[in-house]
């Protein structure tokens, strides 16, 4: 047994999935497995039995991950008394997030800072909801979180990316102008698949403007959105920096508009240096992405 085994399983536990969990730990899934498989064979037990499309602890499972969960919490501890050295080994960065915004991390952001800074050791604490994010931010468990803007105000803000959601529909499409967000009700839209992140995110924002479109095709599958559209499928919802090609079909703005701002948050507290170096890098890379959008506008 060995503290890489037990994060993997602690890991595993918090996320249900060993894919999400190797990623939001950095490891490829099969060495994940591999090691969950491992101490299973050494403990004589099985931790996890399969539900549905994830995984669930058994009950010897859960009385592991409970053990272990200390046994890390210990090796932290003993590790925080290290003093941090300038180039930055021995720091770590606990970064926060909601199931919506997972990807954002660990598809780009996380990444790129890893390269940047490949002393640190970055560890994404995945929330249920707002509100969790908040709390762990506020108790400590985590130095920052990506989340969606506003949050309460006893939290520092740092915007990062201000999207619109735009409608992007064949030429035919008969709607008022200007197009009222009510216009969405009944409107056949493609969609990303149900359960996923991005469904997730445009359900909850359909909710809340009080529309219920129709599903046409229903695919994680992004590269196929606007063809689903030119093929009058029905139209796409989605933000206007994140369209590649959108010639010979029609993008129309919302009145008032529709849109969702990101940014980082974080306790009012004085940050470690490798949480204001996250910041930073964090800022710039925004800048870059903006920079880049107005590019692919001018193409």
């Amino acid at each position: 047994m060995n503290l890489r085994q037990l994060r993997y399983v602690v890991a595993t536990a918090d996320h249900g999935t060993m894919t999400s969990a190797a990623a939001a730990l950095y490891v490829a899934q099969p060495a994940l497995s591999r090691a969950v498989r491992e101490l299973e064979r050494e403990l004589g037990v099985e931790l996890f039995a399969r539900s549905g499309r994830g995984v669930v602890l058994t009950p010897v499972g859960e009385q592991v991950v409970h053990h272990a969960r200390i046994a890390l919490a210990a090796v932290e501890a003993i590790e925080a008394l290290a003093v941090t050295r300038p180039d930055g080994r021995g720091a770590e960065l606990r970064v926060a997030t909601t199931a919506a915004l997972e990807a954002e991390l660990t598809g780009r952001l996380l990444p790129r800072f890893a390269r940047d800074q490949p002393a640190v050791r970055v560890r994404v604490v995945r929330c249920g909801g707002r509100e969790a994010l908040t709390s762990v931010v506020r108790t400590g468990r985590a130095e920052v979180a990506l989340t969606d803007l506003p949050v309460p105000s006893d939290l520092a803000v740092h915007p990062l990316e201000h999207r619109e959601l735009v409608l992007v529909s064949p030429p035919g499409l008969k709607v008022r102008e200007p197009l009222a967000p009510a216009a969405l009700d009944g409107m056949r839209l493609v969609l990303p698949a149900r359960g996923g992140p991005h469904r997730a995110g445009l359900d909850a924002l359909l909710a809340r403007i009080g529309v219920t479109p129709v599903p046409a095709v229903e695919t994680d599958d992004q590269d196929s959105w606007l063809e689903q559209v030119r093929q009058g499928a029905g139209s796409l919802l989605w933000y206007r920096g994140r369209l590649e090609d959108t010639q010979g079909l029609v993008v129309r703005s919302f009145t008032p508009p529709l849109s969702r701002t990101i940014g980082l948050v974080h306790a009012h507290r004085r940050l470690p240096p490798v949480v204001r170096d996250f910041l930073a890098f964090a800022k710039e890379d925004a800048r870059e992405r903006r920079g880049e959008g107005r590019v692919r506008e001018h193409l």
